[in-house]
């Protein structure tokens, strides 16, 4: 099933599901107003949603008309906690390098909680305060949950993971260093993530979904230029293992985002990255210094998830430019 999120001149939008083939769409109001509703209430709500599909796929759905992904506000367009792991060992590695970090053991999930009252649409202007803050694009796939108890272990985590999305989740480099050397986590350098689209519950994604990973390819073009195409499947710990992370001591509200952090393989020299930073540590590897530079306003990003045989997933685009922020009284 997916689901996606039309504007309607409030904070959280209208519910709508897609068809099998993603082209048109039909309110779910009936059923549940917002997406945050719909996980509040899930075993109660998804036979209905999925029964709207079907009719959609019918042409009987009241209401329905053609999807236009440029309409679209992220499917979540707020929530209740935000939580992003650094799944990727590579990803890691590689960060070590750029901010001159300590060695970071790779035996139990990296996980910090960020700004969750909005994710940016998937195709609205970034409005950030200086491109003199080393503004960088992270390319990741997410999972987010209906209620969670606390202490779930990472098979009864699985059962929790309602839908699966794709998140720009942008960072500011200049200042990350700074706030984490000082011990108390990001405020500054995390800004709103972006979400992509459409939200798809996990059977929706075939064999592309396994071991709680998504098996897809991340494509990222900046400029218009091929970036990076790294495979999500390389997780050092699933979502199921993330989601049980995040649950050791406090339950988990319905809506709560879990992302995988930076994709990212081993291969990196050949698949490329899903974050500027990543390359620059490259660079510092192979060079002795970095030589890429971060982004500038009026850069455009763009990342879509891939199967293996080249065909876009679900989730749609993100496809987004950087600009100032224009201070209002």
């Amino acid at each position: 099933m997916k689901l996606s999120t039309l504007p309607n001149g409030t904070p959280d939008g209208s519910l709508v599901v897609l068809s099998s083939d993603g082209s048109r769409c039909a309110p779910a109001t009936a059923i549940a107003a917002t997406l945050q509703s719909a996980l509040e209430r899930w075993t109660d709500v998804e036979a209905d949603l999925r029964e709207l599909v079907h009719a959609l796929d019918r042409d009987g759905a009241p209401g329905a008309q053609a999807f236009n992904p440029m309409r679209a506000l992220a499917p979540l367009p707020r929530a209740w906690q935000w939580l992003d792991a650094s799944a990727f060992q590579s990803h890691g590695d590689l960060m070590q390098v750029v901010f001159k970090l300590d060695k970071v053991s790779h035996d139990r999930p990296l996980m910090y909680q960020g700004m969750s009252d909005r994710f940016i649409p998937p195709t609205a202007d970034v409005a950030l305060p200086s491109s003199e803050d080393c503004i960088d694009f992270e390319g990741e796939f997410g999972v987010i949950t209906d209620g969670v108890p606390m202490g779930a272990d990472a098979a009864e985590a699985a059962r929790h993971i309602r839908l699966v999305v794709m998140i720009n989740d942008w960072s500011l480099r200049r200042i990350a260093p700074i706030e984490m050397k000082s011990g108390f986590g990001w405020i500054q350098a995390k800004p709103a993530s972006s979400m992509a689209p459409i939200a798809v519950t996990p059977d929706e994604l075939g064999t592309s979904w396994h071991a709680s990973r998504v098996h897809m390819r991340l494509q990222v073009d900046w400029n218009a230029h091929r970036f990076g195409a790294a495979h999500g499947g390389t997780m050092g710990f699933g979502f199921d293992q993330l989601v049980a992370h995040a649950a050791y001591s406090r339950a988990l509200v319905a809506g709560t985002v879990i992302g995988s952090g930076t994709v990212s393989n081993p291969d990196y020299r050949v698949v490329g990255s899903s974050c500027i930073a990543e390359r620059r540590a490259i660079e510092m590897l192979d060079e002795g210094q970095p030589r890429t530079p971060y982004m500038a306003f009026g850069d455009r990003v763009r990342m879509q998830a891939v199967l293996e045989d080249g065909t876009p997933g679900p989730f749609g685009v993100i496809d987004q430019t950087v600009v100032a922020n224009e201070r209002k009284a």
